[in-house]
């Protein structure tokens, strides 16, 4: 695909109305549509690929499209959405546009109007990523809960300081649960704070960077551009942990910022050089574990031993709570246009303190 090319993901349950839509923006303006027929599959589709607009009808089996209107903005902020309806109603528009709809089309549409207006609303989409400030952060896990448990707290600090936040999931986790409860729990998860969310489907306890878990990471970091990047510890028991920290050590090589997050299986070589204070944002990070249902009987989802540990880590740091990180590089940071520009260490990673524990404290 070309890299100016713009992406479409067309909801709409009617199978001629979505050939004719999908023919006149392929064909009159050389867009690439994705067509989802109902809600939940254009979630899945929204979050995977972010896609320059989304082209929704209202009526739609399960979930409206006003319903999924809203889904989207929670789960992927400042995509354009366009609603179209077969029905001339002001309710409706009006509807749509307290939703924070970009445009509202009615059928029949023209295909010169539909090439316009999908057209004009995917620019000012790629206008307000162009301008937008902040860092973008990606954190990438194995499996559903591992980024929530890692840097959950961190994430939300990000949130607050006008961050971007990308999710990166890269197994379903089946062997913990049911594939489809734990996809719409981490959709739950990032919901919590805002994040965009890609998830894959590599085999869950199989992860290999040398197949194909390298180019996954590549290809989002392609897309986002990330500033600011947060993964699995090479000091982890988990060989899918293992495995997506030498992934992510390939593909964010030109990422300015690095970090590793501890997880349940870290062992007693991970050793933190960063302490991020988090006081004020565990409730989130609370709110993102309590997503994961299907995983709330695991002894590390327990509310009291998410709170010690992060007490625990406060002794390195500032405050009452923190996160710790290895930092593998924060020689600067990526505006967004490309241009490196310098900034002290640790700057981009929000209230974070260096150091390092005396080796005779590091957490067992």
């Amino acid at each position: 695909m070309v890299d100016d090319q713009v992406t479409v993901l067309v909801v709409e349950d009617d199978a001629d109305t979505a050939l004719f839509v999908r023919t006149v923006l392929e064909r009159r303006a050389g867009m690439r549509v994705v067509v989802a027929h109902e809600a939940m599959t254009a979630l899945a589709e929204a979050t995977r690929q972010a896609p320059d607009v989304v082209v929704t009808d209202i009526q739609l089996p399960g979930m409206s499209g006003l319903e999924l209107l809203g889904e989207l903005r929670r789960l992927a902020p400042g995509v354009p959405v366009v609603v179209m309806t077969a029905f001339a109603s002001v309710d409706y528009a009006v509807d749509a546009l307290h939703r924070e709809a970009d445009d509202f089309l009615v059928k029949p549409i023209p295909a010169g109007t539909l090439v316009e207006r999908v057209t004009a609303a995917a620019e000012r989409g790629r206008a307000r990523r162009a301008v937008s400030t902040g860092e973008t952060v990606l954190a990438v896990g194995a499996h559903p809960d591992d980024v929530e448990i890692g840097v959950g707290a961190t994430l939300a600090a990000h949130r607050a300081a006008g961050d971007t936040l990308v999710v990166l999931t890269l197994s379903p986790g089946t062997v913990g649960g049911d594939a489809d409860a734990r996809r719409q729990e981490a959709m739950d998860a990032a919901g919590v704070v805002g994040a965009r969310l890609f998830l894959h489907d590599f085999a869950d306890t199989r992860l290999d960077p040398a197949d194909g878990l390298i180019t996954a990471v590549e290809e989002t970091i392609a897309q986002v551009r990330p500033t600011v990047v947060y993964t699995h510890s090479a000091h982890d028991r988990h060989q899918d942990h293992r495995a997506v920290h030498q992934a992510v050590q390939v593909a964010a090589r030109q990422v300015a910022t690095l970090a590793c997050y501890q997880s349940p299986s870290s062992t007693i070589d991970f050793r933190p050089t960063r302490f991020v204070t988090v006081d004020g944002f565990l409730d989130a990070k609370l709110a993102m574990l309590a997503a994961h249902v299907s995983q709330s009987h695991r002894d590390y989802m327990d509310p009291d031993a998410v709170r010690a540990t992060a007490r625990y880590w406060a002794r390195f740091g500032e405050g009452t709570y923190v996160e710790p990180l290895e930092l593998i590089r924060a020689a600067g940071r990526v505006g967004s246009a490309g241009s490196a520009a310098a900034v002290p260490a640790g700057d981009a990673i929000p209230g974070a303190r260096e150091g390092a524990p005396d080796e005779h404290d590091a957490v067992r």
